[in-house]
């Protein structure tokens, strides 16, 4: 008799899909909401929403207009979605704690921070915000920190947070 090979497929659970639906709704709407303080800055020749553009003729090269103003934000979309699951998985970590409006404003300046300020600047070869002074700082800034803040806001119910796939951090009591 010999020894079979066990294929085993990994779907995903209804817990998963919960996430997932949480972060599409929750990143929707803080993508959307960061939009007008975006359109703000740019009309006050302040820097931002710099990398998107240039994310969006990386991965889709030049496309005529209207085309790439719709990837850019399909493009922003994408981003919203999968930027929201980092904090909704601390959330879920640190449930049964509520969240918080901090945790979201804390989230906002830490993503600013690791992605816009560091990673992206990085990866494109430009100088780092702090380098080019407060006014390419700020804008940038005050756009994620209104992200976090509204996925603080507008996450819906916590039944989210019942999530069986990632374990909950235990209280110790001493």
């Amino acid at each position: 008799m010999g020894l079979g090979r066990a294929v085993i497929r990994h779907f995903p659970t209804a817990s998963q899909i919960t996430l997932l639906k949480e972060a599409v709704r929750s990143g929707t709407i803080a993508s959307i909401v960061m939009m007008p303080f975006g359109f703000l800055f740019k009309a006050l020749d302040l820097r931002v929403g710099h990398y998107g553009p240039k994310l969006g003729e990386f991965l889709f090269g030049l496309r005529p207009e209207p085309w790439m103003q719709v990837l850019l934000l399909v493009e922003h979309l994408v981003i919203g979605w999968l930027s929201a699951v980092p904090l909704l998985l601390f959330w879920r970590w640190t449930s049964p704690r509520s969240p918080s409006l901090a945790d979201g404003l804390i989230y906002g300046a830490l993503y600013y921070l690791a992605i816009n300020a560091l990673a992206l600047p990085a990866i494109f070869g430009d100088a780092f915000p702090w380098q080019l002074g407060w006014s390419y700082v700020y804008p940038s800034l005050v756009v994620h920190l209104v992200f976090g803040l509204s996925i603080a806001v507008t996450t819906r119910s916590r039944a989210w947070l019942d999530l069986d796939f990632i374990p909950v951090r235990q209280k110790v009591s001493t």
